[in-house]
C-alpha cells in the first residue's frame, strides 16, 4: 500500500502554487519537468514517493527527508533528479 503524506505529517510550512495546482505532478522516474520547491503540491507527491522507495512510514524519516529538502542545492532542478537526491540522501542517512 503506497505511503501517502498529508500537510499534518510536515515538519515545515510551504507556500502554495494555487495556479498550478491541478498541473501533472510527480508520478515516477522519468520526470524531466522543473521541481518547484516552493508548492506544497509538488513537495507532498515527492516526499510520499521517497517515503515509499526508502519503505518507511516513520515521521521522523519524513522529517528527515524535509530537512534534506530544505538543504538540497540549488543544481537539483527537476523532479527526477529531486526524487533521486533525496532518496538516495535518506538512504545514506539510515544506514548511519
Amino acid at each position: 500500500m503506497p505511503i501517502i503524506v498529508k500537510t499534518s505529517d510536515l515538519k515545515f510550512r510551504y507556500p502554495r502554487d494555487v495556479a498550478n495546482r491541478d498541473a501533472p505532478k510527480f508520478a515516477g522516474l522519468p520526470d524531466p519537468a522543473p521541481f518547484n520547491r516552493h508548492d506544497l503540491y509538488e513537495i507532498l507527491p515527492i516526499l510520499s514517493a521517497v517515503m515509499d522507495a526508502v519503505e518507511s512510514s516513520d515521521g521522523k524519516v519524513l522529517h528527515l527527508i524535509e530537512d534534506v529538502l530544505n538543504e538540497m542545492p540549488g543544481f537539483v532542478t527537476t523532479r527526477g533528479e529531486v526524487f533521486d537526491y533525496l532518496r538516495g540522501s535518506a538512504l545514506e542517512c539510515l544506514k548511519r
